[in-house]
């Protein structure tokens, strides 16, 4: 099984089916899966135009979510091409690398982006061309000496003959179909090759996990981004084995219009997504005596019917992923009938390990392991926490180029995802954090970061917070620090609706800690405090980059 077999699938059983809507022109446009494979099979041809091969290199995807990023992505891959996705939002020194590393000969791209290839090209001599989704009608120049083309007129020059290249260069299975560069929150980003294989085994996994659960005729809001491995899997895999539509938000701003106008029966998010989404429900709910009453009786369904209405009615379940989503806001939307599907998963594994349950679910636990796969906790301590390895058709192939930290990434068969787990009786598995984040105090002590974030993250007063060990005087052993970003519009609230002077908001929050960090024990608790007003650096799908704030508070 291959990407390309999926969508030959799809466009078989479900021609007519909306395969992808989107907005262009201020109007909601949409192809189905017949017009959308014909798209698919155009690009390939024009692929083969333009002499690649591939034997050539690697082709970089640079592009926001849009019906020409999956016809270029299953294009390419279908052909058997390597696609690279890049994150649009990335800077210079990073395109750089991440082209310069994986020796991509091809850049898919838009316009806002070709100064910044002028700029780079010059060090990329692997790079033989540029295709634009948004050229226009005029020809265009070359960006750094290498040729630019525009993607409809590319398209559309193979209009009406033979589609022979693409019938003839079929991918393997085991074929890779994408490089994906990790997002870097523990350092330098590394690409993670994923075959055909791999992302086929997730989606298929995934599926008998959650309790197969999606039928053709579902349909997904896409709002995270497809080259990240959490969304291309969930949003673009998982739909093309069940035939779904693939919705596209306009942008994060418009999602709540969005999902009134598209009506999605299924969301997939991040937990601040998901956060945010609960707490304008929450706001309306808390003004409404009849939905409070309802609430209080145990009718919380009855309330969620309305609340679902507002949400376009036909919103079944939504799946969160990339971090941990609060307690309060997983209880909250399935007291109103909306349950939350959790999954936990890294960009190695294509992504997917572990995905709770629609009907079984266990809160603070990250389900059970994907039924196709193998997992075990590598040196346990005596609670039964230990490294968490995964072992199954999932697993990428290694790291691009890098034998060094393929090497390091690996226990024989077995893939160390850094993440310290436990698993009960009943195959619950449980995250306690990360390895390389986790501080080991003078005595001996382990301590979680994330244990401690979660207890500081409830305070209304606190916005962000990132926990982190710190030495003093270079004596072996860490203590607990953690730098706070203050929720400024509730302190303003709280004091009266004047912003309190920054001396006053540092001993407000000091207190807060303090009060927070009550049901934990004494050595876990943040003995230096931070507090900044810039928001804490973060990836694209919003996970804290920790790597910089380690060693930051060391004395």
């Amino acid at each position: 099984m291959t990407l390309r077999t999926l969508l030959e699938d799809a466009a078989a059983k479900w021609p007519g089916s909306i395969a992808l809507k989107y907005r262009r022109d201020n109007a909601w446009q949409s192809r189905t899966y017949g017009q959308l494979i014909y798209g698919v099979r155009q690009m390939a041809e024009a692929f083969g135009r333009l002499g690649l091969q591939p034997s050539t290199g690697q082709v970089a995807l640079m592009l926001d979510n849009g019906p020409e990023w999956v016809e270029i992505y299953l294009a390419a891959a279908g052909a058997g091409l390597v696609v690279v996705p890049l994150d649009p939002k990335l800077r210079a020194p990073e395109v750089t690398h991440i082209l310069q590393d994986s020796g991509a000969s091809a850049v898919f791209t838009d316009t806002r982006h070709l100064d910044m290839l002028e700029v780079i090209l010059p060090g990329l001599p692997a790079v033989r061309f540029i295709v634009v989704t948004d050229g226009g009608s005029e020809p265009l120049a070359p960006i750094a000496g290498r040729p630019c083309y525009d993607y409809e007129t590319l398209r559309g020059s193979v209009k009406d003959v033979p589609l022979c290249w693409y019938a003839n260069h079929l991918p393997a299975p085991q074929d890779i179909a994408s490089i994906i560069y990790t997002s870097g929150t523990t350092g330098k980003p590394k690409g993670a090759q994923l075959s055909h294989l791999n992302f086929c085994s997730d989606a298929l996994g995934s599926f008998e996990a959650i309790g197969d659960e999606v039928t053709p005729s579902d349909a997904f809001l896409v709002v995270l981004p497809l080259f990240h491995a959490f969304s291309f899997t969930a949003n673009l895999v998982v739909p093309l084995v069940k035939g779904c539509g693939m919705y596209f938000a306009e942008s994060l701003r418009t999602v709540g219009e969005d999902i009134k106008t598209l009506r999605p029966s299924i969301l997939i998010a991040v937990p601040l997504l998901a956060e945010k989404m609960f707490v304008k429900i929450d706001d309306r709910l808390k003004h409404n005596k009849v939905a409070q009453l309802l609430l209080k009786a145990g009718f919380g369904r009855l309330v969620g019917k309305k609340v679902l209405k507002g949400l376009g009615g036909r919103l079944r379940f939504l799946i969160v992923g990339g971090a941990p989503c609060p307690v309060h806001v997983l209880n909250g939307f399935r007291r109103l009938g909306v349950p939350i599907v959790e999954g936990y998963g890294l960009t190695e594994c294509s992504p997917v390990v572990s995905i709770t349950n629609v009907h079984a679910s266990r809160v603070g636990t990250i389900g059970k392991k994907l039924p196709n796969i193998e997992v075990r906790i590598a040196e346990a301590n005596e609670q039964g926490v230990g490294e968490l390895q995964i072992r199954g058709p999932i697993v990428m192939k290694g790291y691009y180029k890098n034998l060094e930290a393929t090497r390091e990434a690996f226990d024989g068969e077995w893939l160390r995802t850094g993440d310290l787990a436990s698993i009960d009786g009943e195959g619950y598995l449980t995250i306690r954090g990360r390895k390389k984040a986790l501080i080991v105090n003078r005595e001996g002590k382990n301590i979680y970061p994330e244990e401690v974030e979660n207890a500081l993250s409830r305070d209304p007063l606190i916005a962000d917070v990132v926990v982190v060990g710190y030495t003093v005087g270079g004596v072996p052993g860490e203590r607990v620090g953690a730098i706070v970003v203050p929720n400024i519009e509730n302190l303003t609230a709280a004091h009266g609706g004047a912003e309190p002077p920054w001396e006053k908001v540092g001993q407000l929050l000091r207190e807060r800690v303090r009060i927070q960090c009550g049901s934990l024990a004494e050595y876990k608790h943040p003995r230096k405090l931070v507090i900044q007003r810039e928001p804490l650096e973060r990836t694209s799908i919003q996970k804290v980059r920790r790597c910089l704030y380690q060693g930051r508070l060391d004395e």
